[in-house]
């Protein structure tokens, strides 16, 4: 038999080798709210994922919304008209953002997800499926990003495979900072911002001492240098202002006492807020 006549089994054209994802913080807030708000019988979430792709060929996942479902060990069911007119009032207020993909709670692929994927397909060219670990099992909120490849022999279609890539989550500290307490599982009050403030300052510290071990290692030779981190601390030392230390603890001490001030304001309108409420109930009893 002639390599010409023979049946080839392979996987679709499209290359994921060069494809990743990236997703802002406000989507994963977004997903776990929703899924606490879920029904009493509903296991997970599924919802869509609005964004754009950037020209380097990044998905940029900037929004996202949840969609009604039914679901059984044989077949899911979407509110398909529910989803068409979210998907028209988010893009009154943000018409840039489209469709880039879908997202589900939960570890990893499950056996509906290819009919949910098929059905996101004809929304959107090659979409990508986000799924999020709202347990936070081990204390880790578990967020991967997948494409399906398809599985064809010859010119016939087997199934689709979905393939993990590479996920972006990046975040401003305040943003971490929330991340951090929404992994964990039970707390007993919120952080104030001074106290959050204290966590940033350690984790700040803590980097500054790796990256002083970082830099004796590569000075005694322990450690082969790398250009790229060289010219990355290089850059953030350069962006530092250039304030003597005097200046510097004022600036910092003028910001502190402005923040106090402001918690101090708020803590009083807090308080008059409660006083009138309870006054106006007295007089309605009168």
């Amino acid at each position: 038999m002639e390599a010409g006549d023979r049946t080839v089994l392979q996987f679709s054209t499209q290359s994921t080798a060069n494809l990743s994802a990236k997703v802002h913080p406000l989507v994963v807030f977004n997903i776990c709210d929703c899924y606490v708000r879920r029904p009493d019988q509903a296991e997970r979430v599924i919802g869509t994922l609005l964004g754009s792709v950037l020209s380097d060929g990044t998905v940029d996942i900037r929004n996202s919304y949840a969609v009604p479902h039914t679901e059984s060990a044989e077949q899911v069911a979407l509110d398909i008209e529910y989803h068409h007119n979210m998907l028209v009032s988010h893009q009154k207020v943000n018409p840039k953002e489209v469709i880039v993909g879908w997202y589900s709670t939960g570890l990893g692929v499950t056996g509906g997800s290819a009919l949910i994927h098929d059905f996101y397909s004809r929304e959107v060219p090659n979409p990508v499926h986000l799924t999020v670990d709202t347990g936070f099992r081990n204390g880790e909120g578990t967020i991967k990003a997948y494409v399906s490849v398809n599985l064809a022999l010859g010119d016939r279609q087997l199934a689709a495979q979905f393939q993990e890539i590479p996920l972006d989550l990046r975040m401003v500290e305040a943003e971490r900072v929330g991340f951090d307490i929404l992994k964990t599982t039970s707390v007993d009050k919120m952080p104030t911002d001074l106290e959050g403030m204290e966590v940033t300052m350690q984790r700040l510290l803590a980097l500054i001492d790796d990256i002083y071990k970082y830099v004796d290692d590569v000075v005694e030779g322990r450690v082969a240098a790398d250009n790229s981190i060289g010219r990355f601390i290089s850059d953030t030392v350069a962006a530092l202002p250039k304030l003597s230390p005097p200046a510097f603890d004022k600036l910092v001490n003028d910001s502190l006492q402005d923040q106090l001030l402001l918690l101090y304001l708020s803590s009083i309108t807090r308080t008059q807020l409660g006083l009138a409420e309870k006054l106006n109930t007295a007089a309605q009893i009168l």
